[in-house]
């Protein structure tokens, strides 16, 4: 029996509420749990289940994707057969409002047609969650689906199983039957489809706002969170950057941390999680924050419930505080000095 799938992953959705982590990147690439992107926990996944062909289908700023990603490697996507491709949106104007558009497949439908696996696996790229595809995909076989849905507590993950021909007959047939998408036929009840129901029950985040990015960055601090996300038998995968061991100067201080390659720490850092080559200075002191890589903390700083962009700077003696709800957030190369503290 043939139970190979081709994996999809839809790119294309914008979210306001992650702005403005989304200004120079797509939602895709936007940096998460010290040194991964939102993208690596999907694509991990599918590798680990065996698929071995991967389109990405990306609309807006997906140059920093693409340069994460590169050719598959640390994937071992760059294959001679299958492997990684992307497949941009041709037309920014068309709305993609649904994870899944049978418009932009249609428009890269040579993908499809010249595919040898039977079925396709189309996922969201901003739900972080380490999940066995192959088990879904046994799931969806034994009880003859026609298309089964991943979900978590009754709510849907925007993860789809259905067979390749069936794909294909959705896509060429759209304009008779009114579906723009395979969310679209999902929720149609009067079509003849088997629509199944995966209920997932290892840890999920779904990082659509800034909130929800906050909340779940720092749940990862707790150990029992850590553990349902990476597992040995199934990595999580990155692009691997070689860098030096952090430097951790005497006088400095961490609690509850997770700290990457790279930094210099010289302050008090708690409850935080520090990407790679950050810098943090004398007496400065940072809770409940995220400070993405290569950012420069200045000497003498109170930094509370902050988000940092990369390569921002925070000059000497600045205090920034924001709440859990609302970050305060520093964008990507900003500078923010005392004349300007908040």
């Amino acid at each position: 029996m043939n139970k190979t799938m081709l994996g999809v992953i839809d790119a294309t959705k914008y979210l306001d509420a992650l702005e403005p982590l989304t200004m120079n990147r797509c939602v895709a690439a936007v940096p998460f749990a010290g040194r991964y992107r939102l993208i690596d926990f999907v694509l991990s996944n599918m590798v680990n289940s065996g698929v071995e062909s991967v389109a990405i289908f990306p609309k807006y700023q997906y140059r920093s994707l693409m340069d994460h990603l590169g050719s598959g490697k640390n994937w071992d996507l760059n294959r001679k057969r299958d492997g990684l491709f992307f497949f941009p949106s041709p037309d920014l104007n068309m709305p993609y409002d649904h994870i899944g558009s049978f418009e932009h497949f249609e428009q890269h439908i040579d993908y499809f047609l010249r595919s040898k696996q039977k079925y396709v696996l189309i996922c969201n790229s901003y739900t972080v969650c380490n999940i066995d595809y192959q088990m879904v995909l046994q799931r969806h076989i034994e009880n003859q689906c026609d298309i089964t849905e991943v979900r978590h507590q009754g709510k849907s993950l925007e993860m789809f199983i259905l067979e390749a021909s069936l794909l294909l007959d959705l896509i060429t047939n759209r304009s008779q039957t009114g579906y723009t998408s395979i969310i679209d036929v999902v929720r149609d009840y009067r079509h003849h489809l088997k629509i199944c129901y995966y209920e997932y029950s290892g840890y999920v985040a779904v990082i659509d706002s800034i909130e929800s990015y906050f909340k779940h960055s720092l749940e990862l601090l707790n150990p029992a969170v850590w553990k349902q996300l990476f597992i040995k038998p199934r990595p999580i995968y990155t692009k691997v950057k070689d860098e030096p061991p952090t430097k951790y100067a005497s006088e400095a201080v961490v609690k509850n941390s997770m700290i990457a390659n790279g930094c210099i720490i010289e302050g008090h850092v708690e409850n935080s999680i520090i990407f790679r080559a950050v810098k943090v200075g004398k007496g400065s002191v940072i809770k409940n924050s995220i400070i993405m890589q290569k950012s420069q903390i200045g000497e003498n700083c109170e930094l509370e419930c902050v988000i940092i962009d990369k390569d921002a700077k925070v000059e000497s003696n600045v205090r920034l505080y924001g709440t859990a709800q609302e970050p305060f957030i520093i964008r990507k190369g900003a500078v923010q000095g005392a004349l300007i503290n908040q």
